[in-house]
């Protein structure tokens, strides 16, 4: 499947929203990249999807130019006032070329999911590989209100247990992508997640 990360380019703060080419071509987050619409449209002429891994600011702030340019379906856990279709743990769905499986993954959001196929995992800020605290194996931030170190672990073992050996692309919503042996990344970030020591120790 290929995947395009559309916000690579920004010059302000951003998640990684990636377009998941194929039959059923998908975008995973929106972004906060003013012009988001038309770097998609520069790859695809339609969207069917949109899935939120959450609904962080930096993640769905060009979420109403893109439903505006495409008027895909938008997938999310919790409510919002775009969102037709409303996803919870165990749902399955179709991005790209790919059957992916929802998992529930809270604790840096209430509403985070992670997308799970058997090549690929779109992981929102559950799990990084890299993002300036840790190489390797990162974890999202949980130390702002409504967040949760504990949930958080708890998340990233659900997401072990539900990811097949066979998965090697990693698309997480900050930092690079990676492409290898996923199931070792992720048990990194647990592992440096159940240290529970501040991951910014200067903040």
């Amino acid at each position: 499947m290929n995947v395009v990360n559309v916000t690579e380019d920004a010059d302000e703060f951003t998640c990684n929203a990636f377009l998941a080419l194929g039959d059923r071509p998908a975008l995973v987050d929106a972004g906060a990249m003013p012009g988001v619409a038309d770097v998609v449209a520069d790859h695809t002429e339609a969207i069917d999807t949109v899935v939120l891994t959450h609904q962080h600011g930096d993640h769905v702030q060009e979420l109403d130019a893109v439903v505006d340019a495409f008027d895909p379906d938008v997938y999310a856990y919790d409510t919002h006032p775009l969102r037709t279709r409303e996803l919870d743990d165990g749902d399955t769905l179709v991005l790209g070329d790919e059957s992916f499986d929802v998992v529930y993954t809270p604790g840096h959001a209430d509403d985070h999911v992670s997308l799970v196929s058997d090549a690929t995992l779109f992981s929102g800020d559950v799990v990084v590989y890299d993002d300036g605290a840790f190489d390797d194996g990162s974890f999202g931030r949980t130390d702002m209100p409504g967040q949760s170190r504990e949930a958080l672990i708890e998340s990233i073992q659900r997401l072990l247990d539900r990811l097949p050996a066979s998965v090697e692309h990693m698309y997480s919503g900050h930092g690079d992508v990676f492409h290898g042996d996923v199931r070792a990344v992720v048990e990194r970030a647990l592992e440096r997640a159940e240290r529970r020591e501040p991951k910014y120790p200067d903040q």
